[in-house]
């Protein structure tokens, strides 16, 4: 099983980058999928989640600006995110999630700059 992000890096405030996950190991069109992130100094929080039918759920903080999308044929999961401001630096995972199933990929960095 194995997830990997990719497409973080450094972008200015306002700015815009999309994260990929692909997936590889599993079923992935049975798993709900998330993207959390976690800034320095503080926990885990959740960004973004879509159930296998497709419902979204955003954090409160990045409603509007971010949107979270999965292609099944690539099993590939994505995060595109607009309008950055600095307080989105963090390190951002991805996760799927069946039951008592509940994979992590690696992380991947997102430094926003103002």
């Amino acid at each position: 099983v194995q997830l990997q992000a990719s497409g973080g890096g450094l972008v200015q405030a306002g700015g815009c980058l999309r994260l990929s996950c692909a997936a590889s190991g599993f079923r992935f069109s049975i798993y709900a999928l998330g993207w959390y992130r976690q800034a320095p100094g503080k926990q885990r929080e959740l960004v973004a989640v879509m159930s296998i039918g497709g419902t979204t759920n955003y954090a409160d903080s990045v409603k509007g600006r971010f949107t979270i999308s999965r292609d099944n044929a690539k099993d590939t999961v994505y995060l595109q995110m607009n309008s950055l401001k600095p307080e989105d630096t963090a390190v951002y995972y991805c996760n799927a999630a069946y039951g008592a199933a509940n994979y992590w990929g690696q992380g991947t960095l997102v430094t926003v700059s103002s």
